[in-house]
């Protein structure tokens, strides 16, 4: 962890140092636009890096901050001060009015969308008089600072890396906080997280706004190194450009945006001198050679040049030093005996199709439950029926005396009900502790805005406290600072648990969890939910391991083609002829 900090505040003094060196102007002219970019591509790290949200607008936000400024200094004599923060709210306005429309998709239909609004926002800047049309808008002064002119040259490098570490430090803040996690959560799809209770469209949303925000204030920069705008700069072919950049330094990385940036402008600068010297004429040729490179690339190096060097760097270990942090607050747990899940009559049909029909049963506190059924029964499509990923037709689940069909499932999560998944979800690249501590959202409070002032660590202590005393309630607290990646299939099904249980539930639902593991491994899972059972939780368990199912579930709970077929302890299910007839085919 020191090594890396240092490395990291080395790298910026460095930065910050190469304004007192004897560079000559048009390298430091580089440098600046080298700063502009790297802004512009921190915000996609966050959007397509961290998010999974490909975007190509990210010019368009950068020409709205150009813009801004540009007009209200000319028309209206304000502070180029004063018109960042008024050009930061039109971002701001325009960013979460295309968010709040596109967001929504997914796949190939989110860039598409981007694409579109990019190119609308381009042709907006060039046909609109106000604007100059394509002549765009001239004569813009420098910044000044307390009397002092920027200018273009040295000072203008001062303010702009400054700008860019900060910028980059604040995102490094961010991704190591509870919010941090759950946007990492959004990569791998929406279902795990809004079972942790994440709102996946508030932190896309919020991405989103991060993204166009950085863009906005390198248009502000860039439009007083320029001293004039026009809509060249903030056209489709930039938002293109931009992406590449953060692609080849490395995506998933918060100093691959400034690798990307730097590498790209100076071999662009290079080709574009050295291309006509050796093939004997001019043109574009740099764009066919940055092509090559990007296909290149995306074979031999798919995560950036940064994953080349970050493989190299010593692997942070976080400082436990949450060991004397106060306990999160708890929420009141049924007595046991108490009825906490009453499942009535539920129906789910695809159509046609009618997947479960009028299924009814209840679990009390401190009881495990088993459902099951030969396969195509129906457990899974009632499982999520009652966990809020699917949605009701008929019928209701009451949860602690409280109706909860048609809720959300992270509304579901709120009020006390955890699960896990038949397929493990985790963030691979994140730690085990951090997975598990992704289960504590819901515990948590601290937004954005104090993740990147660093002004979360009393909670973040107390999440990763949590997160360490169920690790080691399960048994895998040697894992805490594995990489989620790199475990077995029994020790992440463990996490799992370990996640869910992170969120202090009353009533536990495991879908699946033996599945795939070996034979010490499902012993291991049974100590432990005996363990759970015994510390008062109950539990819902989907499983086809019959031993694993007789050997822990104290009631049974038997489906056939998406109906009730019958219900009793293990011992009466075992003795059952009905039963026997489901999963064998006769009654003899």
């Amino acid at each position: 962890m020191l090594a890396r900090r240092y490395g990291i505040w080395a790298l910026v003094a460095a930065l910050l140092a190469i304004a007192l060196l004897p560079l000559p102007d048009f390298w430091i002219t580089q440098l600046n636009y080298i700063g502009l970019y790297s802004l512009a591509c921190l915000g996609l790290v966050l959007l397509t890096g961290v998010a999974g949200l490909t975007s190509f607008g990210q010019a368009a936000f950068v020409g709205i901050g150009a813009y801004s400024t540009a007009w209200l200094t000319l028309n209206t004599g304000l502070s180029p001060w004063l018109t960042l923060f008024i050009g930061l709210g039109l971002t701001a306005a325009c960013a979460l009015m295309l968010a709040w429309l596109t967001l929504r998709m997914s796949g190939h239909y989110l860039p598409l969308a981007t694409m579109a609004w990019g190119l609308s926002l381009y042709y907006f800047m060039g046909n609109l008089d106000a604007l100059g049309k394509y002549d765009g808008l001239l004569g813009l002064q420098s910044l000044h600072l307390f009397g002092w002119d920027i200018g273009q040259g040295r000072g203008f490098f001062a303010l702009t890396w400054t700008i860019v570490v900060l910028a980059a430090l604040a995102i490094v803040h961010l991704l190591d906080s509870r919010a941090g996690r759950a946007m990492r959560s959004l990569r791998n799809g929406t279902l795990m997280a809004e079972a942790m209770g994440v709102s996946t469209l508030r932190y896309k949303i919020t991405v989103f706004l991060i993204a166009a925000l950085l863009a906005s204030v390198s248009g502000w920069l860039f439009a007083h190194f320029q001293r004039a705008v026009n809509p060249s700069p903030f056209g489709l072919k930039m938002g293109i450009e931009y992406l590449f950049m953060t692609v080849v330094g490395g995506v998933g990385y918060v100093w691959g945006a400034i690798t990307g940036a730097l590498l790209t402008k100076l071999l662009e600068d290079q080709l574009q001198v050295l291309l006509p010297q050796l093939i004997g004429t001019s043109g574009s040729y740099e764009i066919i050679i940055f092509g090559i490179v990007l296909v290149l690339m995306l074979k031999y190096l798919p995560d950036g040049l940064w994953s080349f060097v970050d493989k190299r760097l010593p692997r942070a270990k976080r400082e436990e030093n949450w060991a004397d942090a106060p306990a999160l607050p708890a929420r009141a747990k049924p007595a046991p005996g108490d009825l906490v899940l009453d499942v009535q009559a539920i129906r789910k049909q695809f159509g046609g199709l009618t997947a479960v029909n009028d299924i009814s049963f209840q679990i009390k506190a401190g009881q495990i439950v088993g459902l099951i059924g030969p396969n195509g029964a129906g457990k899974s499509t009632t499982f999520n029926l009652i966990s809020g990923v699917l949605s009701l037709t008929s019928g209701d689940v009451v949860f602690r005396g409280q109706k909860i069909g048609g809720l959300r499932s992270r509304q579901i999560a709120a009020r006390g009900m955890s699960r896990t998944f038949q397929h493990v979800k985790m963030i691979a690249d994140m730690t085990v502790l951090e997975n598990v501590a992704l289960g504590a959202h819901l515990r948590g409070g601290k937004g954005v805005a104090s993740a990147m002032a660093r002004l979360n660590r009393d909670e973040e202590k107390q999440l990763f406290h949590e997160a360490q005393r169920q690790l080691e309630r399960i048994g895998m607290g040697e894992f805490v600072h594995e990489l989620a990646g790199n475990l077995a299939m029994g020790p992440q099904r463990l996490m799992e648990i370990a996640r869910a249980l992170c969120s202090d539930p009353a009533l536990l639902l495991l879908d699946e969890p033996a599945a795939g593991l070996r034979h010490q491994e499902k012993k291991a899972l049974g100590a432990v939910l005996r363990q759970l059972r015994a510390e008062g939780m109950s539990i819902l368990l989907v499983e086809h391991d019959m031993d694993l199912v007789m050997d822990i579930c104290d009631h049974l709970v038997v489906m056939e083609f998406g109906t009730f077929l019958t219900e009793g302890t293990p011992t009466q299910i075992q003795q059952s002829p009905e039963v026997r007839a489901a999963y064998l085919g006769t009654e003899h």
